[in-house]
């Protein structure tokens, strides 16, 4: 039989000697498999074995390495199965996860294995990571003993039907299964590789694989903890913000949040005000975690109390809020547009404080409205700046986002306004004139950025857009 390619990782010049693809040795078809020390290694001169472990501790540290520069769960969980499959000499995998509070799209990962493959996959007794069988009930399921291989899946009789049947239709006629853990964590899942022909990993790629995978699992382990924050956080950030848009009598509203991937610290707001008038506001505090989510609640709690006193007169607004910041937090600095809506008139007066200009979005196409450079809130001895008053009497439509929204396309700030300017201009006419199709294209044709195949540094960050038509 002709062997598959062992797959390549970026940066790892010494691939392990090539996996041979052949049927296990005769009376081997499955099972747990405990290689002993050096099991697979044949007598040679001293000098051979110690470059044949030099070799394998070096692709271990620059594996561990590269496993160590990814930032989230998902990135960490596809970076074990590469290197795995690497290691395995292995095309394909997959992780999955016990605990029931990992986001959805990462508590079953695959490589090279679609959704529906995935899917399939789950359906299998032995790749499920079922707890229903006790580990001494016969083959014990993926992930509750300590390795477990299928080399021969088509000759394997004693296997579940619904192993060989999924294997035929996936295409893949062997398995290698090892527990992710972590000390102190416990069991957190399992990782499989699935080969293309009947073969066995030899010992010498199973105990590099076991040792990779015990440093997969402290990274992992972590990144779990640092997901289960981000997430309470999320929900911490979407508490603070606005349960409802207001439904007042000439006024069309859509707002939009896109979570950025590091935790919300952004925000925005739109509030029924004295005398039928409107308040607007998007912001953002700099910086992550929980400190940034809380400065951002106590600063939205202030604008809606200043709003509902002097919302009329938006300079007035963001110096009373810039006021409150420097007396409650010195040394932090804050983003913040406002704007006063009077349905009636069709007009918005705004103010910005270090916020990208509105972009007014209409039947003759869309333009930025010119606002005068202003400093963040916190940024100088005292803020000031004038407002400006923006008018929709010809059905304009407004929008107001963070730059956040500029920042996820991963282009230069120049380029990411024409891309947001274009992407307005194209909409069609009856776009235009719904508020929420309109934010919905918008955010559609100004998707989040790649470089290097990687997201854009800005997709840490929250997006906000928040469309008024009067």
């Amino acid at each position: 039989m002709t062997s598959s390619p062992v797959p390549k990782v970026a940066g790892i010049d010494r691939p392990l000697s090539a996996l041979p693809q052949t049927s296990p040795p005769s009376g081997i078809t499955g099972g747990p498999c405990r290689p002993g020390p050096g099991a697979d290694f044949r007598p040679g001169e001293p000098q051979e074995r110690l470059a044949s472990w030099i070799a394998d501790l070096t692709t271990l540290h620059e594996l561990t390495e590269r496993l160590g520069r990814t930032r989230t769960l998902g990135a960490a969980l596809r970076e074990t199965l590469r290197a795995g499959a690497h290691i395995a000499g292995a095309r394909r995998g997959l992780i999955s996860l016990h605990s029931s509070d990992v986001p959805g799209p990462e508590r079953l990962t695959g490589l090279g294995l679609d959704r529906s493959d995935l899917g399939d996959l789950e359906t299998v007794p032995c790749c499920s990571a079922s707890r229903a069988r006790p580990a001494d009930a016969g083959q014990p399921p993926l992930g509750e003993a300590a390795e477990t291989g299928h080399f021969d899946i088509a000759a394997d009789h004693a296997l579940d039907p619904r192993h060989r049947e999924v294997a035929a239709r996936l295409g893949f006629a062997a398995s290698y299964a090892l527990p992710l853990a972590c000390d102190g964590t416990g069991r957190l899942g399992a990782a499989v590789w699935l080969y293309d022909e009947p073969a066995r990993p030899d010992a010498r790629r199973r105990n590099l694989l076991a040792l990779y995978l015990r440093h997969a699992g402290r990274h992992i382990a972590h990144q779990l903890e640092l997901s289960r924050a981000r997430s309470d956080l999320r929900t911490v950030h979407r508490g603070l913000l606005p349960a409802r848009l207001p439904d007042l009598p000439g006024v069309s509203l859509a707002a939009r949040h896109c979570p950025g991937s590091a935790g919300g610290n952004a925000f925005y707001e739109a509030m029924a005000l004295p005398e039928d008038a409107l308040g607007l506001a998007v912001g953002g505090v700099p910086g992550e975690g929980p400190a940034a989510v809380a400065s951002m609640g106590r600063l939205l709690a202030g604008l809606r109390a200043y709003a509902v006193m002097e919302g009329e007169d938006p300079v007035a607004v963001l110096s009373d809020l810039e006021l409150l910041l420097r007396v409650t937090e010195p040394g932090r600095t804050a983003t913040a547009l406002f704007g006063y809506a009077e349905p009636a008139a069709r007009s918005i007066v705004v103010a910005t404080a270090g916020q990208p200009p509105p972009l007014l979005v209409g039947p003759g196409g869309a333009e930025f409205v010119e606002t005068t450079l202003s400093a963040p809130l916190g940024m100088l001895a005292c803020w000031e700046s004038p407002s400006v008053e923006l008018d929709l009497s010809d059905g304009r439509t407004a929008l107001f986002y963070t730059d956040g929204l500029l920042h996820r396309t991963g282009e230069p700030m120049d380029r990411a306004f024409a891309r947001l300017q274009d992407a307005a201009e194209r909409a069609p006419a009856r776009v235009r004139e719904d508020p929420g199709a309109l934010a919905d294209h918008v955010l559609e044709a100004v998707p989040p950025g790649r470089r290097d195949g990687r997201p854009a540094p800005g997709e840490t960050e929250d997006a906000i857009l928040l469309a008024v038509r009067l």
